[in-house]
């Protein structure tokens, strides 16, 4: 570790352009960073910066090695990362994505939890809607709300199950409808979930019998959040997960509609990259992510086959 700490003061140096500047930012004194620099300078044989009274310049000799040695010492840190990760279950950065509604509803106070449990691990968290890859975006594990899945680039676990509900504001009955069966609603007041602003499909079950639904085009989103809002507003009928309409549903201001007609529960998986063996730091968030559903939410537990 400390045979390259030469190099990281000298590309600091040259990064900030300043002795002085880089000795703040290493939080080392001037008169180290300079000595540091004439060391390695000694042992190269070569002339590495230009020191005037204005700024530092790099000689030929000097931008040669900056170029050669950035990208080693990035390859460096990043196997040093890796490494620890892989052996060291409370100390490292985790790189977590999610999705919007998921993440602003459930995962604050997870985190807040975790971080006081494990206060040496590093969280990053992505929230988007987006599927992303999460091999080329670096990504530790990513959180899913989704049916089951059909990826076969990651490895995933099945944590629990999350019912949805068909749901609209009481108001909307006042001038359509209100639908007694699936073949009572009309897609015009139906909104769909979707990233591609196609029509979304409802599979309906009861009592043996399905039905499937289209929805309608006239408001579509990939945000669960967003259509939960129109619901509530009298803009239509929404499919939504439990954990975006429940608290909406106990205080009255949407309903469930078509409440004995029930659609395809969505898994809510935890998706990795395709790891021989799940880090000890991955592991431990997987845990404590399990543990805390389990005790803040009523999502279906049972449900997941093991």
């Amino acid at each position: 570790m400390q045979d390259i700490k030469p190099i990281r003061v000298f590309l600091t140096v040259v990064e900030l352009n300043s002795f002085a500047a880089a000795a703040r930012s290493l939080k080392m004194t001037p008169a180290s960073v300079t000595r540091i620099v004439a060391r390695l300078e000694e042992d190269l044989g070569q002339q590495l910066l230009v020191r005037t009274t204005r700024q530092v310049s790099l000689t030929t000799a000097g931008a040669m090695v900056a170029a050669r040695y950035r990208p080693v010492v990035a390859d460096f840190d990043q196997v040093t990362e890796e490494v620890s990760r892989a052996v060291r279950p409370d100390r490292g950065r985790l790189s977590i994505n999610a999705p919007m509604s998921l993440g602003m509803r459930l995962m604050p106070s997870l985190i807040d939890r975790f971080r006081l449990a494990f206060p040496n691990i590093t969280l990053e968290v992505h929230l988007t809607d987006s599927l992303v890859d999460i091999v080329e975006e670096r990504c530790d594990l990513a959180v899913r709300i989704s049916g089951p899945p059909s990826d076969k680039s990651t490895i995933w676990r099945k944590v629990c199950e999350v019912p949805r509900h068909l749901v609209a504001a009481p108001a909307l009955f006042n001038r359509v409808p209100r639908p007694e069966s699936p073949e009572d609603l009309d897609p015009a007041v139906c909104m769909s979930y979707s990233s591609t602003g196609e029509a979304e499909s409802w599979k309906l079950s009861y009592g043996g019998r399905t039905r499937n639904v289209s929805a309608g085009v006239s408001v579509v989103s990939n945000n669960g959040d967003f259509l939960y809002e129109m619901a509530k507003a009298g803009n239509g009928i929404a499919l939504l997960p439990d954990f975006i309409v429940s608290d909406g549903i106990e205080s009255g201001e949407i309903e469930s509609v078509l409440s004995d007609w029930t659609a395809p529960p969505l898994w809510l998986t935890l998706f990795y990259p395709p790891y021989e063996v799940l880090p000890p730091l991955v592991a431990t968030f997987t845990d404590f992510f399990e543990t805390h559903l389990r005790e803040a939410t009523g999502l279906n537990f049972e449900a997941v086959r093991q």
